[in-house]
């Protein structure tokens, strides 16, 4: 509290000129506790006020701010609450009353006890003490002997200033230089003035011989004036040699007008050629774009615009006079022409089977978006397990024949397309077919009975999970396999040089500028598929995102199965196309589970951080030590053989360092237990935690943590143990430092404190019955320190066992060493030690 005093005057109270008497760390009655502290201050002016502040921590705990301050004479009543028990509650009614409790009744008495003095010292009006015990009142001094508390010394410190070290030293130097200067003050005054006349005609000269500077200073400015008027002379040749310098410029400049001329005809040609080359030069970039662009992306189509527009503004070029003569002109006039005729073609070719494409997709988009929102409808409602589920299953019947009617519809459309072609209507039926039934198997979810999932609500999330991927893979292989058949007919039915409608449907949208039937390159092929397999199947990607979402707000630790079983699937699709819709869409929304993965395992660490202990109870095993023990637990269930273990090792090493640092953190501010029985507890737990689950990336943790709690175990049992023999410890400390000193060890019984009746008065205080005392408190109080759940009594109490047993050891050794043959043995032997620790062992 002294510390923190000094700390509040350095801080607050002195730069405001005020002084500190008194302080008291209260909290708030009947809220949750946050200290702060109730200052007694007074100012350091006059006139003098008395004020009680409140002073608390800022909230990041680095510094001490002033919350609010109320003066003294606005203090109506005290209330101690009891005046005989003791308590640490008051009350101080001001314009309200406040209720406090003082972290003892040793500070709150004193507090109250620097108000009563204050109050009779400064106040006219006299506050109402409550409570207070009437003996506590009368131990204030009287106001003549408590100047030091209340301020009373303040007039003495204006009235007198005490002289530094150095002016004590002059006076006595010159006192001891004049005999009488105490016996005859007059005539010591009067030498002092003699030597006063004295230095001030000192002064007088010193003033004098300045004279002699000034006129020194006088002569180097004249010598200055001389030296500008030299400058001003060569200043005036050098205005003469420019003159001639002028003359010989006037002949350049006439030479220059020559050279100008020049430029300037030259300046004109050039204009009128990087006229030619601004207004008719096409970027080779543009040139590109409109011959092999693609139409069927977004930056394609932008990039074919663009080229569009700068060909319009080449060839609506306003030519000057003259230009069209040239033959590179025209000839860059013919090229914009042709290039004009071959994009028009590729675009015609384009928009003409977009329209058609276009058709398909936005008949099948609008049939699967409702298909799969009712289908991750159903699964949400499974996995949240609300009441809504029974109404939801019974309009999927109805809903089932709408979507086949629908299927149907859309199938009939799709033979309209392609009736040109016999065989196209059979592979649209077959291929159809094979998606409305498994279209149709998105709704058997519904009708899957309640003790399918009467497991674990993790395990039934899991199931859920994996059957809505089970269930979209091969809904979306089913319809890609269709579109890439129904879209590669031409391939197998048109001939080289001849253009049938099936060349219509395809030439656009899979093929380059048509080329004599030339078919699309596969990359472009697959490309085109899967666009039209994103806007079919647009609404897979944020259904599942808000599936994953659901999963990870019922539990955060879904985000685990999430990963594993994700994972799983898209490595499944990459290996049979890793450019598909399917591997993309799920690659995307793996990202998504990896940062929920990753904000579960940030949010553990952020737990561990914030944990809080009480101050009252044993510390035992900390929650989040427990709780990564069940997150390794489940993870490890969880990975097992999975492709993403990667992840889950950075995870496991991200948090075992958090379970390391906090800990340790913890156990620093642990009050209860001791530092040493936290560490040792926790980090035997998470050894043998992660002994049991064998994680091969944590191998140098769990050494680590064996060898924190074999060191905390060591110097717990050297702490608590101590010297239980204290005496005869100290005796030996002295034989053992007579024989660092040179002195033989046989010769020591010599010395006259450590001779042998010496020894036998220390030995004898320490018979058996007391040592067992003394071991029984020890065992009691390791038996406070210590937690059941982790049941290290044992441990430690046999670790103490044979600290104790060394000790003894190495006193009998020293007996035998320095007093040979002397007789003397302690009253207890080893297998008393060990007869002891066993009783009190089983006794407990």
């Amino acid at each position: 509290m002294t510390a923190i005093k000094h700390a509040l005057q350095r801080d607050i109270f002195t730069p405001n000129d005020e002084r500190l008497l008194s302080i008291v760390n209260v909290c708030k009655a009947g809220k949750k506790k946050k200290n702060c502290f109730l200052c007694a201050t007074v100012t350091t002016e006059r006139p003098v006020q008395v004020k009680v502040v409140k002073v608390k921590k800022s909230d990041k705990g680095d510094f001490y701010k002033r919350q609010i301050a109320w003066a003294l004479r606005d203090l109506a009543v005290v209330d101690a609450k009891d005046a005989i028990k003791e308590n640490p509650e008051f009350d101080l009614h001001f314009e309200k009353i406040y209720k406090w409790v003082a972290s003892s009744t040793a500070e709150k008495n004193a507090f109250i006890s620097c108000i009563w003095k204050l109050n009779q010292r400064y106040l006219r009006k006299k506050i109402d003490f409550v409570n207070v015990s009437s003996q506590l009142l009368e131990e204030s001094v009287p106001s003549g002997e408590n100047q030091s508390v209340t301020g009373g010394d303040e007039e003495a410190v204006d009235e007198y200033q005490e002289l530094n070290a150095r002016e004590e030293q002059d006076i006595e130097i010159m006192m001891e230089g004049c005999e009488y200067a105490i016996s005859n003050a007059e005539a010591f005054a009067e030498r002092l003035s003699r030597e006063l006349q004295v230095l001030d005609g000192a002064n007088i000269q010193s003033i004098m011989a300045s004279e002699k500077q000034v006129n020194i200073l006088m002569k180097l400015l004249d010598e200055a004036l001389k030296e500008v008027d030299q400058i001003e002379l060569k200043l005036s040749s050098y205005e003469e040699m420019l003159q001639s310098v002028k003359e010989q410029m006037d002949q350049i400049s006439e030479s220059n007008h020559l050279i100008h001329l020049s430029n300037t005809n030259n300046v004109k040609l050039l204009s009128e050629i990087e006229f030619l080359v601004n207004h008719m030069d096409l970027a080779k970039g543009h040139i590109k774009a409109l011959q092999e662009g693609d139409l069927a992306s977004s930056r394609g189509i932008e990039a074919c615009t663009n080229a569009a527009d700068a060909l319009l503004q080449c060839m609506n070029v306003a030519l000057r006079p003259g230009h069209d003569m040239l033959l590179a002109v025209r000839q860059q006039q013919q090229r914009f022409s042709d290039l004009r005729e071959h994009f028009a073609r590729r675009l015609a070719s384009h928009l003409n089977n977009v329209f058609v494409q276009q058709n398909y997709m936005d008949y099948l988009s609008r049939l699967y978006e409702r298909e799969i929102k009712d289908f991750f409808e159903v699964a949400k409602i499974k996995m949240t397990g609300t009441t809504k589920e029974s109404k939801k299953f019974a309009t999927l019947p109805r809903k089932e024949s709408a979507v086949k009617q629908e299927t149907e519809s859309l199938h009939g459309s799709s033979g309209k397309l392609t009736g040109s072609t016999s065989s196209l209507n059979k592979l649209s039926v077959q291929s159809s077919g094979n998606r409305r039934s498994q279209s149709s198997s998105l709704l058997d979810m519904g009708n899957m009975s309640a003790s399918d999932l009467d497991v674990a609500d993790r395990t039934k999330f899991d199931k859920i999970f994996e059957q809505v991927l089970s269930e979209l893979e091969p809904l979306c292989l089913a319809e890609q396999d269709f579109i890439s058949k129904f879209f590669k007919l031409q391939q197998h039915q048109s001939m080289p040089g001849t253009m049938t409608e099936a060349d219509d449907l395809d030439g656009g949208t899979l093929s380059r500028p048509h080329n004599s039937g030339t078919p699309l390159p596969v990359s472009s092929e697959k490309d085109m598929i899967r666009q039209m397999m994103t806007k079919i199947f647009r609404c897979i990607e944020p259904e599942l995102n808000n599936l994953i979402a659901l999963g990870d707000k019922i539990d955060s630790f879904n985000s685990l199965y999430m990963l594993v079983k994700m994972s799983h699937h898209v490595w499944t699709a990459q290996n049979v196309d890793p450019a598909s819709f399917l591997s993309t869409t799920l690659g995307n929304v793996l990202v998504t589970i990896k940062r929920n993965f990753d904000k579960c395992i940030s949010n553990q660490i952020r737990q561990m951080e914030e944990v809080k202990i009480s101050k009252k109870s044993k510390v035992g095993i900390l929650p989040f030590v427990a709780e990564f023990e069940e997150f390794a637990g489940l993870a490890e269930s969880i990975f097992k053989n999975a492709e993403r273990r990667g992840d889950l090792d950075k995870a496991y090493t991200k948090l075992i360092r958090g379970v390391f640092v906090n800990v340790e953190k913890v156990a620093n501010e642990s009050q209860k237990t001791p530092r040493d029985v936290v560490m040792m507890e926790n980090f035997h737990h998470i050894f043998a935690t992660l002994s049991r689950l064998k994680i091969s990336c944590l191998e140098a943790e769990k050494k680590e943590a064996k060898q924190k709690y074999t060191d905390h175990l060591q110097s717990y049992v050297i702490y608590s143990l101590g010297q239980p023999l204290e005496k005869l410890n100290h005796f030996f400390e002295g034989v053992e430092a007579r024989v660092a000193q040179g002195i033989r060890e046989e010769e020591v019984s010599y010395q006259l404190a450590f001779n042998k009746q010496e020894l036998r008065k220390v030995i004898k205080e320490y018979p058996g019955k007391e040592v067992k005392k003394g071991l029984d408190n020890l065992y009691k109080k390791v038996d406070k320190h210590l937690c059941e759940e982790e049941n290290l009594l044992q441990v430690v109490w046999h670790s103490m066992q044979d600290e104790f047993i060394r000790q003894y050891k190495h006193f009998e050794g020293l007996i035998a060493r320095c007093y040979p043959g002397s007789g003397v043995t302690m009253e207890f032997t080893i297998q008393d030690i060990l007869d002891y620790c066993s009783s009190i062992a089983q006794s407990h």
